[in-house]
């Protein structure tokens, strides 16, 4: 009879902290909710997981067994309710942003995350989910949109964001032609807007996402009031359309390294 009551004791002080915490629950968390000291709330988590009522998914953090899916790797159903609790300052953005604002029709692997939490790998694999992660300063958290999964608020880059990130970062991107399929596809919807586009690459400030952006434009047959724009603001020296492609070719008015097929007569 002790042992059933301690049990339930046990599981209405769980109770208390998944109310509080929601789908991951830290060890500052459990402490709160509970009102004891870190170390106190560290063993009592521990002594949960043991038991089988909790799922330890990284050091100090821990989630509720219920949300685990049966007998798989993957411990959550939404894998994006961890990104706060992992990342801190971040959002979604990349491919993965590129997916949820239907701009690809391409399924990539693992989920791109921006964040200025230090990272020492750039992938990271959490109970079967993975996670690629870009470092980033805390300015270049900008232009975002609060999504609700479940009970936790998370932030993913704007449409604009997300094509002007991956323009910077072609990696994230799937590379320039996946890129500059999604552009297209963005440029076709009611709701596209060309300014809001090149004002988002100018706060990104990095001269090579400008020159990028103006080169794919004039692929695609935007405005030339629009390219001009775009012109007047090029940095000095030269970029490359994508750093994991040879480029050999300059388009001057540019100042833009191309692949040889990417001169003017492909117009992919």
């Amino acid at each position: 009879m002790l042992v059933n009551q301690i049990e339930l004791s046990s599981k209405a002080y769980l109770a208390k902290v998944v109310q509080a915490a929601g789908s991951v629950i830290s060890i500052e968390d459990a402490a709160a909710a509970l009102d004891i000291d870190n170390v106190a709330a560290s063993r009592r988590l521990s002594l949960w997981s043991q038991q089988g009522w909790l799922r330890r998914i990284k050091r100090g953090m821990y989630t509720p067994i219920s949300i685990a899916s049966g007998g798989g790797e993957q411990v959550v159903e939404d894998p994006w309710v961890l990104i706060p609790d992992l990342f801190g300052d971040a959002y979604i953005g990349g491919w993965s942003a590129a997916e949820y604002w239907e701009l690809t029709e391409q399924i990539f692997r693992g989920i791109c995350v921006f964040t200025t939490k230090q990272v020492r790998e750039k992938e990271e694999v959490i109970q079967g989910i993975t996670f690629v992660t870009r470092q980033i300063k805390p300015e270049k958290l900008f232009d975002l949109k609060p999504v609700w999964r479940e009970q936790t608020k998370v932030f993913i880059s704007s449409p604009e964001k997300t094509i002007i990130d991956m323009l910077d970062t072609p990696e994230i991107g799937g590379g320039i032609r996946h890129i500059s399929d999604c552009l297209k596809i963005y440029l076709q919807r009611d709701k596209a807007d060309v300014a809001a586009l090149i004002k988002t690459a100018l706060q990104q400030n990095n001269g090579a996402v400008l020159k990028r952006l103006g080169f794919l434009l004039e692929r695609i047959g935007s405005d030339e009031s629009v390219l001009n724009t775009l012109r007047e603001q090029l940095t000095q020296g030269n970029a490359k359309l994508d750093p994991a492609l040879n480029c050999p070719r300059l388009i001057s008015r540019w100042r833009l390294l191309v692949p040889e097929n990417w001169l003017e007569g492909d117009r992919a």
